[in-house]
């Protein structure tokens, strides 16, 4: 049986619901990808050009720091990796994480939250940023998806 990781980063605690239902879903570790620098409300409204996430988002080589590096990646098989969608993509920080660990041989399920909007390119971002890795393609769902819901998606992964 593989190890599995949730390593998710929420800014408005959507995506850490679901994180943690789908955390026990899956009988895995939760790990939250936290910024070195908190993301305050104002920072999050996509519609002020100079709001801190706009900003960010707006440039493809934005890195934002992590506020620790010590997710236990080396330890899982298995990393699902969660996010709020940001402009049909994941987060800059997401970014900075899948640069920050070796993901050579293990398989990344990205799951996401958002009131409609697709992954875009993100899906081939995060397999083009996790170097080594097979990536399944996303799924988004609802902060407050069941973990029955979550435990019927899991098994239909097939990743045993």
């Amino acid at each position: 049986m593989s190890k599995k990781l949730v390593a998710y980063f929420s800014a408005s605690g959507s995506t850490s619901r679901l994180a943690q239902t789908l955390a026990a879903a899956a009988e895995a570790e939760a790990y939250e990808i936290r910024p070195a620098v908190p993301y305050k409300r104002g920072d999050l409204n996509w519609m002020d050009k100079k709001a801190r996430s706009t900003v960010e988002m707006a440039d493809p080589n934005c890195r934002p720091e992590m506020a620790d590096a010590d997710a236990p990646v080396a330890d899982a098989d298995v990393i699902f990796l969660g996010f709020p969608i940001w402009w049909y993509r994941e987060p800059a920080i997401i970014d900075t994480f899948l640069e920050a660990y070796d993901f050579s041989g293990k398989t990344i399920v990205p799951f996401f939250t958002s009131g409609g909007s697709p992954l875009g390119e993100g899906q081939s971002r995060i397999a083009m940023l996790a170097k080594g890795a097979t990536v399944l393609s996303g799924k988004r769902f609802s902060g407050r998806t069941s973990e029955k819901e979550l435990k019927d998606w899991i098994v239909g992964l097939d990743l045993v």
